[in-house]
């Protein structure tokens, strides 16, 4: 079975088929570039698409009679295999762009240890994206979703009209992301209102970081799969629903400049132990200094989306195109 393009597409097996298609294509046409190793960009752009392919699967299998090596769990595996090697790029990139041109000699120097570690780390990482290549649970999962998208078995839930049910499929996920409790990392409530707190000194910053970096990162997360999955549906609504999709990213991507920023410093605290600070107290401070300021650029983002006006906007802009979609429908 072939779709031949979006604007055909009537029924949730068509929409689930395409976007399974979409992101296996994108994503299987780096593994070459990948095995090569000779240029970071392409490991990014399969890493991000294994996983939304992983998205695809996770929220449309239920409606289909996918293989057994087509499912959650493995390309979950495959995306966090691609991440490890990723996150070490990231790390390098960050580091020799961001904050070595900022240090003196001396540190620089000392931030070739870092640099020597990462290095040993890549060489490792690499070695497990090669091999898995070659594992045949990945050659399992990539031959059979290929033929399963040939010959594709739905089940009878499938030939529903997608329009009738997209608020189903996209509300819960706006739900999960709307009562995420990082949203309310500095805020408090004053008279039945969340007030967000715009004046934290930098050392009550990192002090609630500690405590709380793992569920701003989890908001984060939750971000991406919203985003993710609103994305698989971006040619059935309109500006509205893009200009949504574009605050979700930004949001993803501010938090995501801040767990890189805290992952960095754990990792650095790991090589250096209590040295750190001794060798390296000018990159220490350039870090936090980022990690305030960066928090300065999430607060406003924090404000719009605590206010009730802001989630109730997002949860009717998906109801409201699948309404419109569905009155054309039936005069067609």
């Amino acid at each position: 079975m072939k779709i031949s393009s979006a604007t055909s597409i009537k029924t949730l097996g068509e929409t689930a088929h395409q976007a399974i298609e979409n992101h296996l294509t994108k994503t299987i046409k780096w593994e070459k570039a990948v095995k090569r190793d000779e240029d970071p960009e392409p490991l990014h752009q399969m890493r991000v698409g294994m996983r939304r392919l992983r998205t695809a699967v996770s929220r449309f299998e239920r409606y289909l009679f996918l293989p057994k090596s087509v499912s959650d769990k493995n390309i979950g595996k495959f995306a966090r295999i691609l991440g490890s090697l990723r996150d070490l790029d990231v790390l390098a990139e960050i580091l020799e762009k961001n904050y070595k041109p900022h240090l003196l000699e001396k540190e620089q120097k000392s931030l070739e240890t870092a640099f020597t570690e990462l290095h040993k780390q890549r060489e490792i990482a690499v070695s497990h994206v090669q091999k898995t290549f070659k594992d045949e649970i990945y050659k399992s999962f990539k031959n059979e979703c290929e033929n399963w998208l040939k010959n594709p078995s739905y089940r009878s839930f499938s030939s529903i009209p997608i329009y009738y049910i997209l608020p189903d499929l996209l509300s819960p996920e706006v739900s999960e992301f709307c009562l995420h409790p990082g949203w309310l990392i500095g805020t408090k409530i004053v008279e039945s209102e969340i007030v967000v707190q715009t004046k934290w000194t930098p050392s009550q910053l990192e002090e609630h970081l500690k405590t709380e970096g793992k569920t701003l990162h989890d908001l984060r997360k939750q971000a991406k799969r919203l985003r993710y999955q609103m994305e698989l549906f971006t040619e059935l609504y309109g500006e509205s629903f893009t200009a949504h999709i574009h605050d979700i990213k930004n949001i993803q991507e501010i938090l995501g400049m801040i767990q890189d920023n805290m992952v960095l410093h754990e990792w650095l605290e790991n090589i250096f132990k209590s040295e750190l600070d001794t060798q390296l107290r000018g990159l220490t401070t350039l870090l936090a200094a980022n990690r305030y300021q960066l928090w300065q650029e999430w607060q406003p983002l924090q404000q719009r989306y605590l206010q009730a006006d802001t989630r109730y906007n997002l949860h009717l802009v998906v109801l409201q195109a699948t309404l419109e979609n569905v009155k054309q429908e039936e005069r067609d």
